[in-house]
């Protein structure tokens, strides 16, 4: 029996341009908040996850799974991979156009088990833009940017303005933020894209 995979983006798109603030190819992003469980330097037991900015519209992070993402014995938590996959192809549309945006849906493919030690490869690219619609996927490859595919997944994100945040933020961090802005990394977003 074969997969056919449905087409993607499921609707028609424009290439998105790239955002002239965007940062350049080889660029280290810095976590977006200190606190964020995926890449957070703050959270403890969260993802950490790394991200490169790669050539075009694609971003490379990696993560690598600890006892605490454990899902099955050994074996990283399917939700915590998609929860890696989230933070990834979001660092992708927020880092490239510089705006802001939500997730609005992520499927995600699960093709090999991902052991705990593992170090999971995530190539997130830019897909196509439909007004506030942006349509994103990555591969995530085992122990090297070339490893085998474990996991796939494709996403619709919705931008926002930042009114969205302060109107859904629990108060309290976000009282934190603004006695603290270097809990925020320093990225100009524009507000009316």
């Amino acid at each position: 029996m074969t997969r056919l995979r449905e087409p993607w983006p499921p609707v028609a798109t424009e290439m998105p341009e790239r955002h002239p603030d965007a940062p350049d190819a080889g660029t280290d992003l810095p976590p977006h908040y200190a606190f964020c469980f995926g890449c957070g330097d703050e959270a403890e037991d969260g993802l950490q996850l790394r991200a490169q900015v790669g050539a075009g519209h694609s971003i490379l992070s990696k993560f690598t799974v600890t006892e605490a993402h454990q899902g099955a014995p050994g074996l990283a938590h399917g939700g915590l991979l998609a929860c890696a996959f989230d933070e990834a192809l979001g660092t992708t549309v927020g880092n490239l156009l510089r705006t802001p945006a939500v997730t609005a849906k992520l499927s995600t493919e699960f093709l090999r088990p991902v052991p705990v030690g593992t170090t999971l490869f995530i190539d997130a690219h830019l897909d196509g833009q439909a007004g506030r619609k942006v349509y994103v996927s990555a591969d995530g490859r085992i122990d090297a940017p070339d490893g085998p595919v474990a996991v796939r997944a494709t996403a619709l994100f919705v931008v926002v303005d930042l009114s969205h945040f302060v109107t859904h933020g629990r108060k309290e961090d976000l009282r934190a933020v603004t006695e603290d802005p270097s809990l925020l990394s320093h990225r100009p977003f524009e507000i009316n894209p």
